[in-house]
């Protein structure tokens, strides 16, 4: 088969790899129709994260069950499946309170799985991990194309929400105009929020973020950012999503957060370690900090039902599509911020 495979800084490949075989009682085969470039692969495609050179990569995948092994229950061959971007055998201590990104199984779509940018992937915990798509939607691009959010961006963004503490008749700021950022805008909207104050930096985004419910819009840098925030709050937000992270969008959240308030931080956290976090304003003002990677799974089905209801659609985000043979150009689009999210279809 043909998967993406990172070769170095800026360099992605498409090779023949050997195509993943149900192995274990618990495995399924996924043929993926459906699958997308992650904000968070650009650490790696910049260089500025560690990758073995030759992996396989993506984490993102939408397919048809192909085969499934002895011990799989709530998937068949046929069925239309979406796979969240962390894989979870549902039974263990974590999985069983929701925190399926702590699954003690630690498994991943690279390597002998597939990758999810590639033509097919092995799930080793099908019951624990796939959701079934309902078979009258099997075949609608259009709610397929808004329902592969849900693995990521979409399930990503409302956590940011639910850590936030977002609910009817609130006020929310969200931080960041990326996909997830974005959808976090939908998701408080979702959750009920009466305002919704998305801050980016880039107009287009903002417009989008407008359309998906935001009251009001920041695409100021720096402290003139925060001062502006602070007028629009009358002095601070209780609700803050950070769906960035960078340092510098941490600090934005916390200088923003009204005393008792709390911040929902979802972004992968590059450069938050070597700068370090404003503890003492936290202490001060007893903010809370809540969130962390994201267990969408457990968001998944309740998800669904508004995608499939025509409540819910995150689909926008996707702003550039290609297919798999083209992906390298769907990195550099994301690099260069010519796409808000890259849709790929192998």
């Amino acid at each position: 088969m043909r998967a993406a495979t990172y070769q170095g800084p800026g360099e992605i490949t498409v090779e023949d790899v050997p195509k993943p075989e149900v192995e274990s009682p618990e495995d399924a085969v996924i043929r993926v129709t459906h699958t997308a470039v992650c904000g968070s692969d650009l650490w790696f495609y910049r260089g500025e994260s560690d990758r073995e050179e030759g992996s396989r990569v993506g984490h993102e995948p939408m397919g048809i069950v192909e085969e499934v092994g002895d011990d799989v229950t709530s998937v068949e061959p046929g069925d239309r499946v979406l796979a969240p971007f962390a894989i979870s055998c549902g039974e263990c201590e974590f999985c069983r309170k929701g925190l399926y990104t702590s699954c003690v199984k630690d498994e991943s779509w690279s390597g002998e799985n597939g990758g999810g940018q590639g033509e097919y992937v092995k799930c080793p915990h099908a019951d624990g991990t796939l959701v079934r798509v309902p078979d009258r939607y099997a075949d609608d691009e259009d709610t397929l194309e808004s329902l592969l959010p849900l693995t990521d961006v979409m399930g990503t963004g409302h956590h940011a929400a639910v850590s936030a503490g977002v609910g009817e008749g609130d006020t929310a700021v969200v931080i960041g105009d990326g996909a997830v950022g974005l959808c976090g805008v939908l998701a408080a909207q979702r959750l009920g929020a009466e305002r919704v104050i998305a801050m980016g930096h880039h107009e287009e985004r903002l417009e989008l973020a407008e359309e998906f419910g935001a009251t009001d819009t920041i695409a100021a840098r720096g402290d003139e950012a925060i001062e502006r925030a602070r007028e629009l709050t009358h002095g601070g937000a209780n609700h803050v999503m950070e769906c960035v992270g960078a340092a510098s969008a941490m600090d934005t959240a916390i200088a923003i957060a009204r005393p008792g308030g709390t911040v929902g931080y979802v972004g992968v956290p590059y450069g938050v370690t070597e700068e370090g976090l404003d503890v003492f304003t936290m202490f001060s003002d007893n903010i809370t900090l809540n969130g962390g990677v994201a267990p969408v799974r457990a968001y998944a089905e309740e998800l669904m039902d508004d995608v499939l209801q025509g409540t819910l659609d995150p689909s926008p985000i996707f702003t550039k599509t290609v297919g798999l043979d083209d992906i390298d150009e769907g990195y550099r689009a994301m690099d260069e911020r010519e796409a808000i999210k890259v849709l790929v279809k192998p």
